[in-house]
């Protein structure tokens, strides 16, 4: 038995097809969905989203939103998405990089706003880089 999964932006759908699996990076963690799941509504982290269409694994990188679950049914309505396929792995690694530095130099000596800007930047390129298949070290 198989899930029906739709990624839903404000201007797009990413994904709209039968899944197997699929884990969401939730605000309070990873959190699993498989068919016969209870009905679930949780807000998600900007982070990636791993699904499994058939036998290989697939994913998009997500920028935060919410995913409700009901009737294998999962509905993924996000501020931004992107298949982690279509990323380009060296661009990808680039704004990583830079994406990190800009952090480090807020979390010296940056005001407020600075550092939670330069926060969610780097949240967002660590997701579409380990989207593209890029590995981070913590």
């Amino acid at each position: 038995m198989s899930l029906t999964l739709k990624v839903i932006t404000p201007d797009k759908t990413v994904w709209s097809d039968q899944v197997e699996e699929i884990v969401l990076p939730s605000t309070t963690g990873q959190l699993g969905i498989l068919s016969g799941h209870a009905p679930l509504l949780s807000a998600l982290d900007i982070g990636v989203m791993r699904i499994r269409p058939g036998k290989d694994w697939q994913s998009i990188a997500l920028m935060g939103g919410f995913a409700e679950v009901e009737n294998n049914e999962v509905k993924v309505l996000v501020n931004g998405a992107e298949m982690g396929e279509s990323i380009e792995k060296e661009t990808a690694r680039a704004e990583y990089e830079q994406a990190q530095t800009r952090f480090n130099e807020a979390d010296k000596g940056g005001d407020r706003l600075t550092k939670i800007q330069a926060t969610q930047s780097l949240k967002r390129a660590r997701a579409r880089f380990q989207a593209a298949g890029g590995v981070v070290s913590l």
